[in-house]
């Protein structure tokens, strides 16, 4: 580890990371007068290479920096791939890792072990997954920040996971153990005819104080197990879930459900297929 390494890595142990995330979740809340409002963001589209032609324009200047943030893309703007054995990328960014949980129900990202039950919150779903697929979608600052559904199913739970707030970025990636399950997450389980369960965990992150879903209103989704009583019906490429600053989106699929994950690790746009480079 270089000496800058381990000087980032004691630091960010040692930071209040709830009370900084928290912190800065509410001054992005927080209403901005309209030209400080454009100022920060043609700092932030220059920081990070942001591409706004792709967004909803916005009628006059945006009202926070969440609403910023948490922009829409264009109607029709992404292609979602149709066959219904390929699983759909839940978002725009890098696919960092993909491949097969084993049967003990472990999967391995970037040399580090997770086991699914700590990251779907549920050893009885988990079981389900043994044997199965895996991707993760890192979204990166400069990306959309609002995921899909994979598939096309009814989604029937949403376990909503406390944790902490490390940083999901190559520091935080190899120097926090299990930094994916020690991590604030929400498991968006969809039921499907032809795939069984899918699950779609999003991992929070280091200032990324909020997680909201479509199915459960309110600014957060309160911590515990949601049954979804009626179901929700969702299409392979309807919005599920949002960030309030960005993080990561997991998938889980059953064994023998879908099309192997075989597209290479890279950059993946909302809707392109997992199992391959559509």
């Amino acid at each position: 580890m270089s000496v800058a390494s381990f000087a980032a890595v004691q630091i960010l142990r040692a930071l209040p990371r709830t009370r900084v995330s928290r912190a800065v979740g509410r001054l992005c809340d927080a209403a901005l007068p309209p030209r400080l409002s454009r100022a920060i963001v043609q700092l932030y589209v220059r920081a990070y290479g942001v591409d706004l032609d792709e967004c909803e324009p916005c009628q006059g200047a945006y009202r926070s920096f969440d609403q910023f943030f948490t922009r829409e893309l264009k109607p029709g703007l992404r292609t979602i791939c149709a066959h219904a054995l390929e699983i759909a990328s839940p978002a725009d960014g890098r696919l960092e890792a993909a491949g097969t949980i084993d049967l003990e129900g472990t999967l391995l990202v970037k040399e580090q072990p997770y086991r699914v039950a700590d990251l779907v919150g549920d050893q009885t779903d988990a079981a389900r997954y043994q044997g199965g697929q895996f991707a993760v979608v890192y979204l990166s600052p400069r990306d959309y920040h609002r995921v899909h559904a994979p598939v096309t199913g009814q989604i029937t739970r949403v376990r909503s996971m406390p944790g902490d707030l490390f940083p999901v970025n190559a520091i935080g990636e190899r120097h926090v153990p299990s930094l994916f399950s020690k991590n604030r997450r929400v498991a968006i389980v969809i039921d499907t005819k032809a795939l069984g369960h899918v699950t779609v965990v999003m991992v929070g992150a280091i200032i990324v104080g909020r997680i909201t879903v479509n199915v459960i209103p309110g600014p957060d989704v309160p911590l515990g197990d949601h049954p979804i009583t009626p179901a929700r019906a969702v299409q392979k490429g309807e919005e599920i879930g949002v960030f309030h600053l960005g993080s990561t989106a997991i998938v889980f699929i059953e064994p023998g459900a879908a099309a192997p994950f075989a597209r290479a690790v890279g950059p993946v746009r909302l809707g392109q297929s997992l199992a391959g480079d559509s």
